[in-house]
């Protein structure tokens, strides 16, 4: 592996090992998307944090999201992300 595929991996490991933005990641892996309201809803967090840690997750390319009047509707931009997550889910149970 060469340095620069290894910095943007741990770039995306380091943006995902949040617990919040493992909630968000996992309330977008059974959605096609959701706005911030929802995504709010899911997790039961105010809406400050939940979108600071969104413009987190959309920074490292792991989100991207669309406006739609006043709503932002978020998806996960590459599938990939949930499972490389459920790998690790796995490996923690007991």
């Amino acid at each position: 592996m060469d340095a620069r595929l290894a910095q943007k991996a741990a770039a995306v490991l380091k943006a995902a090992a949040h617990p919040i933005r493992l909630q968000i990641i996992e309330a977008l892996a059974n959605e096609e998307e959701l706005c911030v309201n929802k995504i709010m809803e899911r997790i039961g967090c105010p809406q400050a944090v939940v979108s600071q840690q969104l413009a987190i997750l959309r920074d490292k390319n792991i989100l991207e999201c669309r406006r739609e009047g006043t709503n932002v509707f978020y998806r996960i931009k590459n599938k990939n992300v949930i499972h490389l997550l459920h790998c690790v889910y796995n490996h923690c149970e007991p």
